[in-house]
Order: C-alpha cells, then structure tokens, then sequence
C-alpha cells in the first residue's frame, strides 16, 4: 500500500507548526522550508498539495498557497498531544492517498535538539523510505504468522500514525524550548531598555537641575 502509487506527480506537504507565537522563528523555519520544497517542487512541473496540521503554518502558508492547501487541522483545543491525534491525522493522509489524491508525501516539522537549537526537518513518509542493508551484513530469513501482506496492512498505517506523533512531540518540545529562549531574550532586552531609559532621565533630570542652579545663581549675582 504504502510503496507509492510508481509516480511522482503529486506531493502532498503535511507541515505542522505550533499554535501560538511568541516563540521566535519556531513556526517561520518549518514554513520555510516547505515553502523552498514546494516552489522547487513546481518549478520541476510537479503539483502540490499542502495538509496543514497548526494554526501558525496554516496563516503564513495561505497567503501564497491558499488554493493548495487541502486540509487543516487546528489542535487549540487539545490540552495534551496523544497516540490519538496522530493516529486521526493518519487516517486523513491514508484516505486521500487511498483515493489517488497524491503520489509522495512529506512530512515537516521541527526536530528538538536542545532549548537553543531545533532543526527544521522535512522527512518522506509515502513512499515509505526503508534504509538499505550493508553489503556484509548477515542475511536471515524470518516466517511471519499471519502471512506477510495481512501484517503489513495493519502495520505500515500504524507506522505512518507513530512518525506522525513523533513529529507532534518533537514539535512540542521545540516549541516550548523556542519560546522560552525567546521570551529569555525578550526580558534581557526589556531590562536593557529599561536601564537606557532611566540613565537617559537621570541625566535629562541633572542637567535641568544644573541649569536651574546655573538661573539663581546667576539671579543672585545680578542683585
């Protein structure tokens, strides 16, 4: 099912971004980069789809490709990222590909690496993208009870539903380290201006002083 359809005409870009802002250039850099993938994608004559899972990719992403994006899916009321929500946004992406809707899809989302640094990532889930085995790598043979097609059928969707939750929570997690990197600059800053300000007062305040002192002593030599 999941070995594609033997075309590459159509591209189904599923991109999810965070909910809210505040976060610096979290949203912006998985927008990016699937705005680069998806103007490249067209200049090769190929068409695209875009199934936004955010509210934040969604709003920058139909300004330019509004007639493009298929579906969007606005997470605001889940309290609590769960199996559940990726499995539903899964069955979404199985249904269209069920129905010829597209060729590829690609998944993009924002790989957590520490509190400073998340790396947007784009990551092909259909076809599915198996790693080649090294060449003096031990060959086995397993037998499989059900048989192999009965298996897969049941286990390739699930595979789709679990890269698609790891996405979710890699995004989560860059999400909240994003904002608290950002909100940390946005306080030093605010101290920052602060201290500026109020140097600039004191020193407007002396020299209004200086040059009150300056007219009365100026005053009482005059009389």
């Amino acid at each position: 099912q999941l070995a594609g359809t033997g075309r590459d005409q159509v591209h189904l870009l599923l991109v999810c971004t965070g909910e809210r802002g505040l976060s610096g250039a979290f949203n912006s850099s998985i927008v990016r980069l699937a705005r680069d993938r998806a103007q490249a994608l067209m200049a090769q004559g190929k068409e695209v789809k875009f199934f936004c899972v955010g509210r934040k990719g969604y709003e920058q992403l139909r300004r330019l490709f509004d007639k493009q994006i298929v579906e969007h899916l606005d997470l605001r009321s889940v309290r609590q990222l769960g199996f559940v929500n990726a499995e539903d946004i899964a069955r979404k992406v199985l249904a269209r590909f069920d129905n010829g809707e597209f060729d590829a899809c690609t998944l993009f989302y924002a790989q957590f690496k520490s509190v400073i640094a998340q790396i947007p990532t784009a990551q092909q889930i259909i076809p599915l993208v198996v790693e080649e085995k090294a060449a003096n790598a031990p060959s086995t043979s397993y037998e499989y009870e059900p048989e192999e097609d009965e298996l897969l059928s049941g286990l390739l969707p699930r595979n789709i539903a679990v890269q698609i939750f790891r996405a979710l929570l890699e995004n989560n997690a860059s999400f909240y380290g994003a904002q608290m990197s950002s909100m940390d600059n946005a306080t030093r800053n605010a101290g920052e201006m602060i201290r500026k300000q109020t140097q600039i007062y004191n020193r407007t305040r002396q020299a209004q002083i200086t040059k009150e002192l300056i007219e009365i002593i100026s005053g009482a030599e005059a009389v």
